[in-house]
């Protein structure tokens, strides 16, 4: 991929000189679904598809951008047109970070010439966006000399997408993105930042990611519908817990809260966020231990709690998840916001063939089309390469 976008770039640009060359992974979440944005822990792993970009500094302050795939002619703007789009374009997540930098008064006053290629499926639940995000930032930081931590990176990611784009997410995609370590995952406290790499080395196992290939996007799905939920039921709580999220409160206290709620959605939505971090933890217990059934089944677990409790899962997701279970998968969970996208499985290495083969076939006697197969082992978070 290094040298197609380096082949890229020259034939679009018609420059040679002064290329360098950067990867972003996407993330799977593991487990800690729809947490992070209530100061629970996640467990997410970056992985080996992302997106690729070959870069070379302006003489101007003109942005030029290529996306092959999406581009069929070079986007341009300048430093003093950073307003967004009025059709969604993706050229918003480069945009929104000049935007959000010279908020936080980094003076940047050169643009460059961008080649992009990715080979991670977008709207599948995989972070395109935030992969992104966090390719332009980790360019602009080296070609500007900015300073910036991995860590300070993932914040100001957030802020692109909370702020600029309008999506309520939580810290979690930028972070693994930015800090994610080969064979291993990310133990993220969302409240506090602190964090602990986790061993992914699943033996005989592997990951499967399935993407159910339906069209989908953060912003016009009821992302911020649960969001919202979960901030009303806050407020409610707030008065009776000294809290400052909800994923300060205990599993025991659960009888209490849907007495005190008195709303049944709410409530199932809370209890999923208590129940979710709690399988979060002992997820990065099994892991440690090296106990892949256990972490196996927590996944699975945490797949029914999305769908009965949560809400968000889906015939897409459900009839990947149900299929890939009766044909062998040791565990299996959607993973991202939901409403369609992917999810992640433990398969053992001698079964993947026979599994994807016979998930292939349910899922399209039920949805009439197919999936989409990936195997997928951690990743090192975004770098020049």
């Amino acid at each position: 991929m290094k040298k197609l976008v380096i082949e890229g770039f020259k034939d679009v640009f018609k420059e040679e000189d002064k290329i360098r060359t950067y990867f972003s992974p996407g993330r799977v979440n593991l487990i800690g679904e729809h947490i992070d944005y209530n100061g629970g822990f996640v467990m997410p792993a970056a992985i080996t598809y992302g997106t690729y970009g070959a870069v070379r500094l302006s003489e101007d302050d003109k942005v030029r951008l290529f996306s092959h795939g999406f581009s069929k002619e070079v986007k341009t703007f300048s430093l003093s047109e950073l307003e967004k789009s009025e059709t969604h374009d993706w050229t918003d997540y480069v945009k929104g970070v000049f935007f959000i930098l010279r908020k936080h008064g980094y003076i940047i006053d050169k643009g460059f010439d961008l080649y992009i290629n990715s080979n991670m499926p977008t709207s599948a639940g995989l972070s395109s966006s935030s992969s992104l995000e966090l390719l332009i930032l980790v360019i602009l930081n080296d070609l500007n000399n900015l300073g910036l931590t991995k860590k300070e990176m993932a914040i100001l990611g957030r802020e692109v997408e909370n702020e600029y784009i309008g999506v309520n997410s939580g810290i979690m995609d930028q972070f693994s993105i930015a800090m994610g370590k080969n064979e291993h995952a990310i133990l993220l406290n969302t409240s506090t930042l602190d964090f602990n790499y986790v061993p992914l080395k699943l033996g005989e196992y592997e990951l499967l990611i399935v993407n159910t290939n339906k069209k989908r996007g953060l912003h016009d799905s009821k992302y911020n519908e649960r969001f919202n939920e979960c901030r009303s039921a806050l407020e409610i709580l707030k008065k009776h817990y000294k809290i400052a999220d909800l994923c300060s409160l205990k599993i025991d206290e659960l009888d209490n809260i849907e007495k005190i709620l008195n709303n049944q959605i709410l409530f199932k939505r809370v209890k999923h966020v208590i129940t979710e971090q709690q399988r979060t933890i002992d997820s990065m217990n099994a892991l440690n231990n090296n106990d892949i059934a256990l972490f196996a089944n927590l996944m699975t677990k945490s797949h029914m709690s999305l769908k009965d409790d949560y809400d968000v899962t889906g015939i897409e997701l459900d009839t990947l998840v149900f299929a890939l279970l009766e044909n062998g998968a040791l565990g299996a969970r959607m993973t991202g916001a939901g409403f369609g996208g992917c999810t992640v499985s433990i398969v053992k290495k001698d079964l993947i063939d026979k599994v994807i083969k016979e998930v292939k076939t349910k899922y399209n006697e039920v949805m009439g089309y197919e999936p989409s197969f990936y195997n997928v082992i951690a990743s090192d978070g975004t770098k020049e390469i």
